[in-house]
């Protein structure tokens, strides 16, 4: 579908830096605040924030026929909800008020002293309410690399994984916004040689490069949402850090899958990419042998060419960037995920996180978690200041960051970024 707002031509009358995330043809939204104002939702433009219930109480929203003051929330899930029938006409209304040859704002001086706040004044807060999380296992070289490691080259993928897309149900209240630290969790651990597990602080900590799409509206339970109607139910993306304890992992997840390893924290990125503004940079994605049930075939392309990249920076020193990888390397794509997800009659509601699962390539440069980088502890990596990491150490900051660019267009996410404390 083509959409105005994603005219590569277009140009605004907000000074954009070279090289922004944050383009016009990208506004992404968020849910900001300064200690003027309380938290309301906002859309990203350069290197400022267009707070849109300055908008809205300005009557330039009129025409779109909105709920009354719908962006003076804390989290956009009201506005989520009302459907795509609404937001995209939002979207495009946005586009036009901040292009060039608009003067709507432009001319408003007081209007635009109020609205348009640097990025810098602004706090960031989670932009949903999260009712429910999944998360997804749907990158083949990461479930390859996994199995190789834990089981054996041979027999790296379990023989469902090519028939479903795997996933399991996380822990909503630990997501937290990028900035916000998280400590080291504790759990068992069992020594290689050992008879009985220890208790203690994770030695293995860490990070996965993942992407999460957020859902709006919803299905009765009972009713399965299927491939072709899927996109509807996307609003937009951002980027994941889903933290792990492979220790705790390994000796937990067997029969029921990942729990205290994975529910200590999951980090988010403060900028939600809506669906429209990644249409540029759909791709076909890998052929899929062998041939997938009815329910999990689809038409058209709903892979993504967004480049994704991790740092790790210690304490008092600088970054170290650990990968480059890509969203495009998924074996499951977001419309056979929800599709799956919903074929048992599941409901999904507004608000609700689904993340793609680990993003590795096949090349090691491209891995997304630092148990391939370091595969699992036997190849370290060299930091700037001398030291070396097998996982995260207490103090590293893990940053995460992700764009597509297409004709000139840069459509980013900006970072999810995230310390490691040590154990309470």
């Amino acid at each position: 579908m083509t959409y105005k707002a994603n005219n590569p031509g277009l140009k605004s009358w907000v000074e954009i830096p070279q090289n922004s995330d944050f383009p016009i043809q990208n506004l992404p939204y968020g849910i900001f605040s300064t200690p003027k104002k309380s938290p309301r939702a906002g859309v990203a433009i350069g290197d400022y924030i267009l707070d849109l219930t300055e908008i809205q109480s300005a009557q330039l929203f009129n025409e779109l026929n909105l709920p009354d003051r719908i962006f003076d929330h804390p989290v956009l899930n009201d506005f989520m909800d009302l459907g795509k029938e609404v937001t995209v006409p939002v979207r495009e209304r946005i586009s036009e008020l901040l292009q060039h040859d608009n003067q709507e704002l432009q001319g408003n001086d007081q209007l635009k002293e109020h609205a348009l706040i640097p990025q810098k004044d602004a706090t960031m807060h989670l932009p949903i309410r999260v009712g429910d999380y999944t998360d997804f296992y749907s990158s083949e070289s990461h479930a390859t690399n996994v199995g190789t490691m834990f089981r054996d080259p041979d027999n790296a993928l379990l023989p469902n994984w090519k028939h479903i897309p795997v996933g399991y149900h996380g822990r909503a209240s630990s997501i937290v916004i990028s900035g916000t630290p998280l400590h080291r969790p504790k759990g068992q651990t069992i020594a290689p040689d050992a008879k009985n597990p220890d208790f203690g602080p994770a030695k293995l900590v860490d990070f996965e490069l993942e992407m999460a799409f957020i859902t709006c509206g919803g299905n009765t339970l009972g009713d399965a949402i299927p491939t072709k109607e899927a996109e509807n139910y996307i609003f937009g993306f951002t980027l994941f850090n889903d933290w792990s304890a492979r220790d705790i992992q390994k000796w937990e997840y067997v029969p029921l899958g990942p729990f205290l390893a994975k529910n200590f924290g999951s980090s988010m990125s403060p900028w939600i990419v809506t669906m429209e503004a990644l249409e540029p940079f759909r791709i076909p994605g890998p052929e899929q042998e062998p041939e997938v049930l009815p329910y999990l075939k689809f038409a058209g392309d709903y892979h993504f060419d967004i480049d994704l990249q991790v740092g790790i920076q210690p304490k008092d020193s600088e970054e170290k960037v650990v990968t480059n990888s890509n969203f495009k390397y998924m074996y499951w794509n977001v419309v056979q995920q929800l599709a799956h997800h919903t074929v048992n009659g599941c409901n999904i509601n507004t608000g609700d996180v689904y993340a793609s699962g680990t993003i590795s390539g096949n090349d090691p440069s491209a891995y997304g978690s630092m148990l391939e980088l370091s595969w699992k502890g036997t190849k370290p990596i060299q930091m700037p200041d001398g030291t070396e990491r097998k996982f995260i150490n207490d103090h590293d900051t893990v940053i995460m960051r992700g764009h597509g660019e297409k004709n000139g267009v840069r459509i980013g996410f900006g970072e999810v970024r995230t310390e490691l404390l040590p154990t309470k």
